[in-house]
């Protein structure tokens, strides 16, 4: 992967589309400083070269009747490429996991899980989670509150 230099508007443009992805171009250039043709241009070029690889809404998981985060720690059995890519191409699969990472340390994924109670939690851990074969260990914690939910480049 080829690193991407960025300037100061640049970095200004990204934090802003960060607040607000739906604002007009015209709207960004003058919160940047710039006119709008420019300003366009840089936003064609940071969305070609993948800075900015889309746009979407943020929804409220409250709201939406998802009030349980849950954070699952996975430890596999095999730490072996094919086994890697085999948990992962089964819990793409599952769309009570809204994030997966590939960790370093004792943990081999993080997976962030969204579901509506702990009943819908119990239920994915039994009839899907558990059952990809090559699972060592699995330690699940619980989100009380988030403090701080930064979608921007800092």
């Amino acid at each position: 992967m080829v690193k991407f230099t960025t300037d100061d508007i640049d970095r200004k443009i990204l934090r802003a589309l960060g607040e607000d992805g739906r604002m007009s171009v015209v709207q960004l250039a003058d919160r940047v400083g710039l006119s709008a043709t420019p300003c366009k241009r840089r936003l064609q070029r940071l969305e070609e070269k993948g800075l900015i690889s889309g746009y979407g809404a943020q929804i409220d998981r409250k709201i939406a009747g998802f009030g349980i985060t849950a954070f699952v720690s996975i430890e596999l059995e095999r730490q072996d490429s094919a086994e890697i890519q085999n948990f992962q191409n089964q819990v793409a699969l599952f769309e009570e996991v809204v994030m997966g990472t590939l960790m370093t340390g004792t943990q081999d994924f993080l997976l962030e899980v969204a579901v509506e109670g702990l009943e819908e939690f119990e239920t994915f851990l039994q009839s899907k989670l558990m059952k990809i074969k090559g699972i060592r260990v699995v330690r699940s914690r619980f989100a009380l509150r988030k403090f701080i939910d930064r979608a921007r480049v800092p």
